[in-house]
């Protein structure tokens, strides 16, 4: 089982490039396109977040449940649904602008215990920017790490959202020891400040970089460095591109029996090289149609960059 820690919310995307445009409303959050993504790809998965009772809150559990992704443990309340307003670029790529004052996940409080049979639990995005819920999620990260089960970070950094630089740098250095994998984009790296080999001296075992169209590359503790190129596709926009790494990343890791930080450690390279090549194939998948809908198994399954090593 795959616990996936965060923020739920709707994404108001534009139905086409004009500041006027009509706004359509989609699930998003990266926890939550993590989850789905996780559930999709047939990854025993569980979501563990607050969500509100109103009808965006309704939806999203829908789409949860309908990616096999089980809620049993998600918290629920009478405050409204975050929101996110989406700009999209000529490239595809997003911004965002965050309605989150007041929303239901910054009331999330850590459970006393994990679903049965957790493997592995995600952390990432807003949930561990915005109190006192951020708190509450990074209790439960150094928790899970304490008890030996893999942790995987993904910042996406938020700027807008951080209260202080500064200081949010220095948290996100105080996580790292609890942090089996770190992922992170490129971008995420710049603002963070420091290297991988930084990062992987005070704690993960593997460093993800999603580098966007030059694919990714992967620093391990061993001093290895070892990169993919990106699948070529036609982008429509990158929406939950990075969620999706993220999902895959954990999926194929399981299917190498490689969850946990002791199996982190010893992938082999030509492993290392296949789970990295299937995910740059996920999140192709995923910018090549609007919004954050990640790819069904039989897709990643099918055609280059599927096969196992």
């Amino acid at each position: 089982m795959i616990v996936v820690a965060g923020e739920a919310l709707i994404d108001l995307v534009p139905e086409r490039p004009d500041a006027l445009a009509p706004l359509l409303p989609r699930p998003g959050g990266g926890p939550y396109n993590t989850a789905v993504a996780l559930g999709r790809l047939g990854s025993p998965t569980a979501f563990l977040s607050r969500v509100a009772t109103d009808g965006y809150g309704e939806a999203l559990l829908k789409g949860l449940r309908e990616a096999g992704v089980d809620v049993s443990s998600v918290q629920r309340g009478p405050e409204p649904t975050p929101l996110a307003l989406a700009s999209v670029g000529e490239d595809g790529s997003a911004s965002y602008t965050f309605y989150v004052d007041g929303t239901a996940d910054r009331l999330f409080t850590a459970p006393e215990a994990l679903p049965d049979g957790t493997r592995a639990v995600a952390f990432g995005t807003c949930s561990l920017v915005l109190e006192p819920g951020a708190s509450a999620y990074e209790a439960l990260l150094r928790r899970a790490h304490a008890r030996g089960l893999l942790t995987l970070l993904d910042p996406n950094i938020r700027a807008a959202l951080v209260p202080g630089a500064d200081a949010y740098r220095a948290r996100f250095r105080s996580w790292l020891p609890s942090v089996t994998v770190l992922k992170l984009s490129v971008e995420d790296a710049d603002w963070l400040g420091g290297t991988p080999r930084e990062w992987l001296a005070a704690g993960p075992r593997a460093v993800v970089l999603t580098r966007g169209a030059a694919g990714l590359t992967v620093h391990t503790r061993d001093g290895g460095e070892l990169s993919v190129p990106s699948h070529p596709v036609d982008v429509v926009d990158t929406i939950g591109a990075g969620d999706t790494a993220g999902a895959a990343l954990l999926h194929l890791l399981a299917a190498h029996d490689a969850l946990s930080a002791a199996g982190v450690a010893a992938l082999s390279a030509r492993r290392w090289r296949d789970v990295l090549t299937r995910t740059a194939r996920a999140a192709a998948i995923t910018c090549s149609r609007p919004g954050a809908q990640p790819p069904w198994a039989r897709e990643l399954d099918d055609g280059p960059g599927s096969g196992t090593a």
